[in-house]
């Protein structure tokens, strides 16, 4: 279901057969010389479905999100998606319905925050560039299409007011928020979130849960990276935890959360310093 029907609509229901898979990834691997940082890794996200992916700092976590993006190359498996294999590049991706935020925000900071929405919905334009220059009929109807679409984004992450303010001048929920409404703006079928309340205080956390939800509700698919247990398995329909690069357990939440082995995975052996968790995570370097 198009993101451009913004009235919420049911749910798809976790247990169905008939549910489509969007993402389909098998046995993927990412090697950088020595270092393997994604390990045989296979996993499947359905249309109108949250999946979760938590592990350790380091797990291979981003990394494997990367690869899902077009912005690494496997070096073994396949990935595909709506049944077809993954483009080689990352606009390509986006194309095909498929947005990502990142770890830390990348928002264009001296523009507005309908002006970072609007950016999003380039990869759908159809006008080129003697349309914008001679502003030709059909750039005119585009960029009022665009604008009114950014306007309406802003509204449903909760934004209504902000479009024309800066976005360095956001508060820092609210450019989360932000950088989800211009993943929206591609118009995708899966939306992937790396960390997207890191940062964040409970109220803006409770805040994200509930967007999310939303998204959901209108029929997308949202896979989502967290560091925050309570939001991941109040969250998700199901969660894969991720150790060394490789999957250790996936299943619905209340599986994986008591799972004795995600459980050493975090807090370690009784013989073991629990690992303590920074601050922020690099983006990019999948310290996540």
């Amino acid at each position: 279901m198009s993101t451009n029907q913004v009235a919420a609509a049911p749910a798809a229901d976790a247990s169905s057969p008939e549910r489509e898979v969007l993402l389909d990834a098998r046995n993927v691997t990412m090697q950088f010389g020595g270092l393997r940082a994604v390990s045989d890794v296979s996993l499947q996200v359905h249309s109108g479905e949250i999946v979760g992916l938590i592990g350790p700092n380091g797990a291979g976590k981003t990394t494997f999100f990367n690869c899902l993006t077009g912005l690494y190359k496997p070096t073994s498996g396949s990935v595909s998606f709506a049944g077809k294999p993954l483009p080689p590049r990352p606009r390509l991706v986006v194309r095909e319905g498929m947005a990502r935020t990142f770890q830390n925000i990348r928002l264009f900071h001296n523009m507005t925050a309908l002006e970072n929405v609007m950016v999003g919905m380039y990869s759908r334009t159809r006008t080129n560039a003697i349309d914008a220059v001679f502003r030709l009929p059909r750039h005119r109807r585009e960029e009022a299409e665009s604008l009114a679409r950014a306007r309406e984004l802003l509204s449903f992450v909760g934004l209504t007011g902000a479009g024309d303010m800066l976005s360095r001048n956001l508060p820092y929920g609210d450019q989360r928020r932000l950088e989800i409404a211009r993943a929206l703006a591609t118009d995708p079928k899966l939306l992937l979130l790396d960390e997207p309340t890191a940062g964040m205080n409970p109220q803006e956390t409770r805040q994200a849960e509930e967007l999310i939800f939303r998204i959901r509700d209108l029929g997308l698919a949202v896979l989502v990276i967290e560091h925050d247990m309570r939001f991941i398995f109040n969250l998700c329909d199901r969660v894969a935890c991720l150790v060394r690069g490789a999957v250790l357990v996936e299943g619905p939440g209340d599986v994986v959360q008591n799972d004795p082995r995600v459980i050493e995975a975090y807090i370690g052996s009784p013989q073991t310093e629990p690992e303590a968790k920074p601050a922020a995570a690099g983006e990019g370097t999948d310290n996540a």
